[in-house]
Order: C-alpha cells, then structure tokens, then sequence
C-alpha cells in the first residue's frame, strides 16, 4: 500500500487550532494535504457522533484541535471537549476502532509550526496504519438501494 493517501478529517476550533492552520499556510509552512479542515466556533461544539459519522463516510482518521485548556475563548469550553473526547476516544476502542486513528490536539493560534507538525506526524501514523475500514458504510450499497 505504498499509494494510499489517507482522507483525515481535521475539526479545528474557530480563535485557535484554525489560525493556527491559517498561520501555517500564510508563512508557507510545508505539511501534507491530506487532513480537510472543518471549522467549529469552539471544540464545545464537537459532538461524538461527528466523528464517529466521519469513521462512517470514509475518513481514515481524525484529527481534533482547540484552545489550550484554560485559555478559551469562551472561558470553559475546550474543558467539557476534553472530558467527551476523552470518552469518545474510548467509545471507539470499545468498538473495535484502532485508538491510534482519532486524535486531540491543543493549538493556539501562534502555533502554526506545531500545527504542521501535528498533520505530518498524524498523517504518517495513518499511512501506517493504512486504511481504515471498521466503520466505514457501504455507499455504493446505499446508493444502488436509492436509485432503484
């Protein structure tokens, strides 16, 4: 499998993790492509069933930031984030789901070196790991079911 691109779905919070990804394409950091950014107001906002829909659609993995716990935006928010993903993360090693592929980040918005950083390491674990396939749906099932 020495072609596979993994699809990373990267769920980045609005004040942090993505000015920090903004950061670090203004300043021509070089980092893979693969994650697709999704920007929330704040990692509050995440529910699990995000991503655990993003395990469903295809992603091979994904990739969570937010403020540095104490330092949100909205005082507390990235506190209850870390307590459910903490649980998700769980949720999905009891499902079988390598724990591996789901991964949570703190990222201010200075940190746009960590945040390439963070997708190149995070990307690289993925290729390791090589598809993911425990969750993921059947859509050409589903499709061919819709158009009949």
């Amino acid at each position: 499998m020495t072609d596979f691109e993994p699809r990373i779905l990267g769920i980045a919070c609005n004040w942090c993790t993505y000015t920090g990804a903004d950061l670090a394409g203004t300043t021509r950091l070089k980092y893979p492509q693969n994650v697709r950014v999704v920007r929330v107001m704040c990692s509050s906002r995440i529910n699990p069933s995000f991503i655990i829909r993003a395990f469903q659609l295809g992603a091979d993995g994904v990739l969570v930031g937010g403020c540095h716990p104490g330092d949100c935006h909205y005082g507390t928010g990235n506190l209850y984030a870390r307590r459910r993903l903490a649980a998700t993360k769980k949720l999905l090693e009891f499902a079988g789901m390598e724990p591996e592929r789901f991964r949570v980040e703190w990222i201010s918005a200075s940190e746009g070196k960590k945040f390439a950083e963070v997708v190149e390491e995070f990307t690289g674990q993925i290729k390791a790991l090589g598809p993911q396939t425990k969750f993921r749906m059947e859509r050409i099932k589903t499709a061919e079911a819709a158009a009949k």
